[in-house]
């Protein structure tokens, strides 16, 4: 009975210690980066200019021919326009070699 007694009575420091150690590690490895790249989506987002080819959200490339406010009117082949809303644009579209 006194060797469980023992056992239950650990450095109290170490018992807060340990949670706030998984926190940390769950900041620096899980939000932070999606943080970041959330950031700098937005920032492209916020650039963006006629001309570029862009990716949406849903997967559709296409070449930026107008931006009216929050919508973007997107060339997708000839004579062949969307329009899409900002926000639903993911990023640069970069052809692989």
């Amino acid at each position: 009975m006194l060797l469980f007694q023992a056992a239950d009575q650990g450095n109290p420091l170490m018992a807060f210690l340990f949670p706030l150690l998984i926190l940390v590690v769950f900041y620096f490895f899980l939000l932070r980066p999606k943080m970041k790249g959330e950031r700098e989506r937005q920032q492209f987002v916020d650039n963006l200019r006629e001309g570029q080819e862009v990716v949406t959200a849903a997967g559709v490339i296409g070449k930026v021919v107008k931006i009216d406010g929050q919508a973007v009117r997107l060339l997708i082949d000839e004579k062949t326009y969307m329009r899409v809303l900002k926000n639903s644009i993911s990023g640069e579209y970069k052809q692989s070699s």
